[in-house]
């Protein structure tokens, strides 16, 4: 009988996969609109697609998921090259960025919190790591474009994420079907970032001395 990580193992490959093309894209459209070059945008595109996996894996303990398949690499190439091809026609459609944005920090948290659990590791662990895959690469991503990272506005971003995982334990919980789960935490997070951004919904902002 196959066991628990061979049966997602290609589940979560198709993922991170996605994961990685919806985030290079994002990446490398924010790289444009500051009118880095090729290269930049390739760079760019990668540290979002990558980084918070690979700061995952390394606090993991296992190999950075990138560095097992070149396929990662590839297909942020090909990202890069849909961007080029297509920047005209693109460029009108704004909500398509934030589009892939919020596509990559769902799917980046469900394949975090499922490689978290195949390690054997605690669901609040998994949680946390999930939020780690999917929001730091967009922290690495602002870094480099010297903006804000949007984690650190009071836009729901990290947020999405910790929801969504909290759901994926619940329904775990109650013996929920894996991959229903999975495709349950997925809407929610790309919910809450929709209705989050359409009706301005936000986390109180601190304050400091006046």
């Amino acid at each position: 009988m196959m066991s628990h990580q061979e049966l997602y193992e290609p589940l979560l490959n198709v993922i991170e996969f996605l994961g990685t093309f919806a985030f290079a894209i994002s990446g490398i459209r924010h790289a444009a609109a500051k009118h880095f070059d090729w290269f930049g945008g390739f760079v760019c595109g990668i540290a979002v697609a990558i980084g918070g996996g690979t700061l995952r894996d390394m606090m993991l303990g296992v190999t950075p998921f990138w560095m097992t398949s070149s396929i990662y690499l590839i297909c942020t190439l090909i990202a890069q090259m849909f961007v080029i091809i297509f920047a005209h026609s693109l460029k009108r459609l704004d909500n398509t960025w934030f589009f892939f944005d919020t596509l990559g920090l769902a799917l980046f948290t469900v394949a975090g919190l499922q490689k978290t659990l195949d390690c054997g590791h605690p669901f609040w662990v998994a949680i946390i790591m999930g939020t780690i895959t999917g929001s730091a690469g967009g922290v690495i991503r602002d870094v480099l474009l010297n903006n804000v990272p949007v984690i650190f506005k009071k836009e729901i971003y990290a947020m999405a994420s910790i929801v969504g995982g909290a759901a994926y334990w619940g329904l775990v919980e109650c013996g929920c079907d894996m991959t229903v789960s999975v495709i349950i935490a997925f809407v929610i997070i790309v919910l809450i970032r929709i209705f989050a951004v359409k009706y301005h919904i936000s986390l109180p902002v601190l304050r400091g001395e006046e």
